[in-house]
């Protein structure tokens, strides 16, 4: 009788397991049916970035059209400076209409990593991790996986929710230790858009960008931003301060065992719409979007524009130099 007792037990389990499975493919399945028999889609929500003691808050806008073509809008809610990520026919491009600036990159974006805001990205982690989770929680579904963030490896799984109908509510971006980096809020997504015959095309939308914030016109570097983070053995061998056609620019060149090279320089707003051929990836750092390549890393901050390169450090002692210039005080960005 035990015999029969523990057979029993042993395939209830099984079937159990099983059972789970099944629902966890069920509702995968019902979630890539909704995404692939769609023609686009235009997610609104609001995105949160967590870095050491600071928080960065976006409203983002993203839209998909089958044929390849994305735009994502992330306006910053501390002072409305909004950049948008586009891929057309034409190439990648990060676009700053205040400053009347386009930088287009060689890459292959947004396929070659994670990406919070696109549910086609959401739905590869999960498709891609064999070991990943699903729980059912009153009427939602909460799916646990690994992510792909090359540029930042303390960024290694998500928590996605989706509701009883597998519409996208929330997505979270975890460390090792659990510790929320990211957070997007999803407020709504349509299906059905309806996207005007110019909605992808470059000119047209730095053509009818609602800025209402404007580059400051400044002709001086006021204060030179050093970093607060110097690897051991490396220190300011120089500074020297040169005047540009429209402001001013500053080169520090750090020696030692990690030698590297920043450039700081004033930004104003372009007579007309420039396009800069750009190295590297787009990359989500902090308050902006920047270019990411293999020994060096742009961005624009509080209208100044700042190149770090080296010869000898990687990828993520850049972003940590880099991160430790680009700070914002704190009690701006609630």
């Amino acid at each position: 009788m035990k015999k029969i007792s523990f057979f029993l037990m042993i395939a209830c389990l099984f079937c159990l397991t099983g059972c789970g499975i099944s629902k966890e493919k069920n509702v995968l399945k019902k979630l890539e049916k909704q995404v692939d028999s769609k023609t686009g889609y235009l997610l609104t929500a609001k995105l949160e970035i967590v870095n050491n003691d600071d928080v960065y808050n976006y409203e983002v806008t993203s839209a998909y059209k089958k044929g390849d073509y994305y735009r994502i809008s992330l306006k910053n809610t501390a002072n409305d400076h909004e950049q948008i990520i586009l891929k057309n026919d034409e190439g990648i491009y990060v676009l700053t209409p205040s400053l009347k600036k386009s930088f287009k990159f060689q890459s292959d974006w947004p396929y070659n990593n994670s990406q919070i805001y696109l549910l086609q990205s959401i739905l590869n982690d999960l498709k891609n991790d064999s070991k990943k989770e699903m729980k059912q929680e009153k009427n939602t579904y909460v799916f646990t996986s690994t992510v792909n963030y090359p540029n930042n490896r303390n960024l290694v799984k998500q928590e996605v929710t989706f509701d009883k109908d597998m519409n996208l509510k929330k997505v979270i971006v975890l460390t090792d230790q659990d510790v929320p980096k990211m957070t997007l809020n999803v407020k709504d997504i349509d299906f059905s858009p309806n996207f005007g015959k110019n909605y992808f095309d470059l000119e047209e939308i730095m053509n009818t960008a609602n800025v209402e914030e404007e580059a400051k016109k400044s002709s001086s570097l006021d204060d030179v931003i050093y970093p607060l983070m110097l690897p051991e053995g490396t220190k300011l061998k120089s500074e020297e301060k040169v005047k540009k056609d429209s402001g001013e620019r500053v080169i520090l060149t750090f020696d030692g065992e990690k030698p590297f090279l920043l450039v700081e320089e004033t930004v104003d707003q372009a007579d007309e719409l420039t396009i800069v051929p750009t190295m590297g990836e787009p990359y989500m750092f902090m308050d902006t979007i920047g270019a990411l390549s293999d020994n060096s890393i742009t961005w624009t901050s509080n209208d100044m524009e700042y190149y770090l390169v080296s010869d000898v450090m990687s990828q993520d002692e850049l972003i940590e130099i880099a991160s430790s210039i680009n700070v914002l005080p704190t009690a701006n960005l609630k």
